[in-house]
């Protein structure tokens, strides 16, 4: 078989992951182009020989396992499950920002004496057979159900609708995705309280192997966690703009940093402000303080907080704007991408 050119990146092909994996992409500056929705191809003009494959979430891990893929996006539930034991696959980035959810063990609402995982442990000594767990997860739910003390347990594989398991009779309990809980509901059953397998969201992942012996691949990666990594950052953050009196930008920076949450990311940016100066009958400027605009990044979840504070040294007209990227001198995540390339 002729060794392939192209550089593949998967994604989900359909559902919720799939339209925020592409809208992700776009608001990191990577579109797509896809001219027929019904190809399972698409190219991003962003990132010149990049074919975009679309794969099931499990296909894309298995796909970037086995080299046939470079890059994908997916969740790191069945990235952890399906990756292998063996370092193939790196995951770049565990935490988009987007399909978050939780992998639970849901016991049916009629077990009202199971609430922990405890009661769970107690209920199947009691059972006097192995209880059986219906899951897409076998490896995660078999691991972590041993490590808490459940047993003896009978994992049931299941690629279809778990929710309806207990009720029908082919398992006890289950192991599965829970994101709102609405659907464990709808069905009678009741996530344990303490019975939270592993936290999941999307995450950007790679063939090591490829990474380690491909330039070509490893440049497409720095690009992407370069973006990633800008976005991300951005998206936690505000631009604020604020004019303020004062003797010199040096001068209002004390003021600045005497505050708690206007510190930017270095610093405020302060330049002066050309103003139509309002003189005196004999011609002269009304005093010695001038005004100046000053420019800093604020935290989100902090942007209550940071224009009282710009009030309370007098700033005024107070500008806030959206942050599209903001890129470190080199993003943590590329440096350890780096290292653990090389240590493979």
């Amino acid at each position: 078989m002729p060794k392939r050119t192209e550089i593949r990146l998967s994604l989900p092909s359909k559902g919720r992951l799939a339209e925020d994996a592409v809208n992700f992409l776009a608001a990191c500056g990577l579109h797509l182009y896809k001219p027929n929705p019904r190809q399972y191809a698409a190219t991003v003009p962003a990132l010149p020989g990049v074919t975009v494959l679309f794969q099931r979430p499990t296909d894309i891990v298995v796909s970037v396992r086995d080299g046939s893929v470079d890059f994908g996006i997916t969740g790191l539930d069945v990235t952890t499950e399906y990756g292998g034991g063996n370092g193939e696959v790196l995951v770049l980035h565990e935490a988009l920002g987007f399909g978050g959810c939780r992998l639970a063990v849901a016991v049916p609402e009629a077990w009202s004496e199971v609430t922990t995982l405890n009661d769970l442990a107690a209920y199947t000594r009691a059972l006097g057979k192995p209880l059986r767990v219906a899951t897409q997860f076998p490896n995660l739910a078999g691991d972590f159900l041993t490590r808490k003390g459940i047993a003896p347990i009978s994992l049931v594989k299941s690629e279809g609708t778990l929710e309806i398991a207990p009720a029908i009779g082919y398992a006890d309990c289950i192991v599965d995705l829970v994101a709102s809980g609405q659907t464990l509901i709808d069905n009678r059953l009741r996530p344990l309280a303490d019975g939270v397998v592993m936290r999941s969201e999307a995450a950007l992942i790679a063939n090591r192997a490829a990474l380690r012996d491909q330039s070509e691949v490893l440049a497409v990666a720095r690009t992407l966690l370069e973006f990633t990594e800008a976005h991300l950052r951005a998206e936690a953050h505000y631009l604020v703009v604020a004019n303020m009196r004062g003797e010199t930008p040096q001068a209002i920076a004390r003021q600045i940093f005497a505050q708690h949450v206007l510190g930017g990311l270095q610093g405020p940016t302060i330049a002066p402000v050309v103003v139509r100066e309002d003189l005196d009958a004999n011609g002269t400027s009304d005093g010695a303080l001038h005004w100046h605009a000053v420019q800093v990044v604020v935290r989100r979840d902090k942007l209550i907080q940071a224009i009282a504070e710009l009030r309370a040294i007098g700033g005024s007209g107070v500008v806030v704007t959206p942050v599209t990227y903001i890129f470190e001198e080199e993003p943590a995540r590329y440096k350890a991408m780096m290292a653990a390339v090389k240590g493979f």
